[in-house]
């Protein structure tokens, strides 16, 4: 009789720690509107923010230097 695969450990996903500040009247807004929809604030904006951040994790930023101009053109 065969023997059963045993399925491999899945491997823990790293989480990152990011602080952004917001003003007072900002986190209260931030609070109600989360009440209001029954999720929690950290849920809220990882929603809003995912759309723009899913597709560049792969991404290769390659940073171009401004070429000098000559500022004095004789011909």
């Amino acid at each position: 009789m065969p023997r059963k695969k045993t399925k491999k450990a899945r491997k823990p996903v790293k989480f990152k720690l990011i602080t952004i500040k917001v003003t007072a009247r900002q986190k209260k807004s931030l609070v109600n509107y989360s009440k209001s929809r029954h999720t929690t604030p950290n849920k809220l904006i990882k929603k809003a923010i995912r759309p723009l951040l899913d597709n560049y994790s792969g991404m290769v930023v390659t940073v171009n230097k401004p070429e000098t101009l000559n500022q004095l053109q004789l011909f």
